[in-house]
């Protein structure tokens, strides 16, 4: 297992401490796991880590930092929808599947200081799992940032950095801070370790339903979730397990949507967009840093991108707690990014879409 870069192809060992290639160009993992079977999960551990032996670990370090995440319910909503509990996780976030995955990697290779860039849940992820493994941590937020995911990540111990701008500026300060301290960025865009935790969201899924259902939503800032999924699918294919693959429904926000241009352009790249406040902090990404390889996904697997119209995330958070699902505004955005498409594409049947963030988080 090594690191290869997207970029120019050079390979690095997955101890290196570097954020990403000396040309520039991000790692992806040079890893392939076995056929993918529902054999292969390991039943007795209640915990995402039942699926590694399909997940890219060094060996057993995660055995000291889980904390129970992942198996979290699928709920019916309503005829046509159903819930992914993501939010019932260590820190209320699905964040914690990719940064229980970093965190034992970063143990596993004696990483004992780490920085992280984020919008609040992958920063709150990555301080718990990081004060469970002794590793210290300082989280770069937004200066906006809900005040609440602020507090849980001092609560875990990690210094807080807030700063003034949007949340591509956040990210620019804080690479800024690893290039000349060297401090290892744990990272849940830059480091592929993070996308062996997110990818288990599928497996989950299908282990649970014994299927994929026809439609997901997924939403669509720096892709974390969106590629762990893609990579899943990738392995779905291959070992054949799957005879059809689910209509992909990526979701951007209607006043930061660089992914969705790109694809209405034909763009290999993110389109250069203006972006706006929007209530979904979570996807508020102008300039994601994958986004090549989420437009080439998108292109493999006929992905569609659909608004989440800045004016229905309200109405679709109360919505969605009228009915005892409580959560937080990007995560309502799935759900008004769905009867969105509906509204365009007609009755979508058969649509699990994620409950990314619980509410208590961004009540601001």
């Amino acid at each position: 297992m090594e690191y290869i870069c997207g970029k120019c192809g050079k390979r690095e060992p997955v101890t290196s401490r570097k954020a990403k290639c000396d040309c520039g160009g991000l790692w992806k993992l040079d890893f392939k796991p076995p056929k993918f079977s529902l054999d292969g999960i390991d039943k007795s551990e209640w915990s995402m880590f039942r699926y590694r032996k399909f997940m890219a670990l060094r060996d057993d370090s995660w055995r000291d930092v889980t904390m129970g995440e992942g198996l979290t319910p699928i709920v019916k909503f309503d005829e046509d929808v159903m819930l992914k509990m993501d939010y019932f996780m260590p820190t209320l976030s699905f964040k914690d599947r990719g940064a229980a995955v970093l965190i034992a990697h970063c143990k596993s290779i004696g990483v004992d200081r780490v920085v992280q860039d984020s919008s609040g849940n992958a920063g709150n992820a990555v301080a718990a799992y990081g004060a469970r493994a002794g590793i210290d941590c300082e989280i770069f937020v937004k200066e906006g940032t809900s005040p609440k995911k602020i507090d849980m990540i001092r609560a875990h111990g990690a210094k807080v950095a807030i700063i003034p701008g949007d949340r591509d500026h956040c990210a620019d300060v804080c690479r800024a801070k690893v290039e000349s301290e060297g401090i290892y960025y744990a990272n849940h865009v830059y480091n592929p370790f993070f996308y062996e935790g997110t990818k288990t969201y599928l497996y989950e899924m299908f282990e649970q339903l014994g299927r994929l259902p026809e439609n997901l939503i997924i939403p669509v800032g720096n892709g974390t979730l969106f590629l762990g999924v893609m990579h899943a699918l990738d392995e779905f294919t291959e070992a054949g397990v799957i005879d059809r693959v689910p209509q992909i429904i990526a979701v951007q926000a209607e006043t930061c949507d660089p992914l969705l241009k790109a694809a209405e352009q034909g763009l290999s790249d993110y389109a250069e967009v203006e972006v706006k406040e929007t209530m979904a902090e979570g996807i508020a990404i102008g300039k994601p840093m994958r986004a090549a390889e989420i437009l080439e996904y998108a292109r493999k697997y006929g992905v569609r991108f659909i608004h989440a119209p800045e004016d229905k995330i309200l109405n679709a958070r109360a919505a969605l707690a009228a009915k005892g699902v409580y959560c937080e505004h990007t995560t309502a955005a799935n759900y008004a990014a769905y009867l969105n498409y509906c509204s365009k594409y007609g009755k979508t049947p058969d649509c699990l879409i994620t409950m990314c963030g619980a509410g208590l988080k961004s009540d601001h």
